[in-house]
């Protein structure tokens, strides 16, 4: 007996819904790399579970990348916005441009100029000219900064150094008040000792005089 047709419809329960889900992925991939084989078809296959697990194939003979620009090409679908394609572009400038650089770095250090001609060479030695005067410049430029930081260092002293002096005389001004201060109270207290203390003889029986 053959296999019974099923319904195609979404399967309720969770547990068989899964088991098909792996069984028929595995087939599918299977499939896909067969038809990759016998047909020399390049072929890209993604597949997202409910789960949101990604699973993927693509013919060892090309990318997804390349299958979906074809795919851009051919359908006519715009499959990213101009901003995107705008953006791709910018990246792609940026690449050219960074190679650029490197191939003018390599010749600046003397790597590859064996593969230059004479205007490239001549343009290469005026840059390489043009970057030694200005580094002497920069060379000449570092004395002068640094006298004028010294002469900004040396006024600060001056400054630093007047205000110590204005401080120590402060101090010495401040010491000299406390000692004339001092000495004058020590010369009152001295005249306030040499004078006599005033007694008057009290009876020590207040009704003496009225019995005499």
């Amino acid at each position: 007996m053959g296999r019974g047709k099923i319904e195609i419809k979404r399967i309720e329960n969770s547990n068989n819904r899964q088991v098909t889900y792996s069984k028929r992925r595995t087939g599918i991939l299977k499939k896909a790399t067969e038809i990759t084989v016998l047909c020399d078809a390049h072929v890209s296959l993604v597949i997202f579970a409910t789960s949101g697990k990604m699973h993927e194939y693509c013919s060892p003979s090309t990318t997804v990348i390349d299958i979906l620009d074809r795919y851009h090409k051919q359908s006519t679908k715009k499959l990213w916005d101009p901003k995107h394609e705008n953006l791709s572009n910018e990246v792609d400038r940026v690449k050219k441009e960074n190679d650029n650089m490197q191939i003018e770095l390599r010749h600046l250090k003397g790597e590859d100029v064996t593969s230059l001609n004479i205007k490239e060479l001549i343009a290469l030695e005026e840059t390489l000219e043009n970057g030694l005067a200005s580094i002497r410049d920069k060379q000449m430029e570092f004395p002068k900064r640094l006298k004028k930081r010294v002469d900004k260092l040396e006024d600060e002293n001056r400054q630093l150094t007047c205000i110590a002096s204005q401080y120590e005389m402060d101090m010495e001004d401040s010491v000299r008040e406390m000692g004339t201060g001092y000495h004058q109270r020590a010369v009152r207290g001295d005249y306030n000792s040499q004078i006599p203390y005033a007694f008057r003889v009290q009876p020590i029986q207040p009704n003496l005089q009225d019995r005499i």
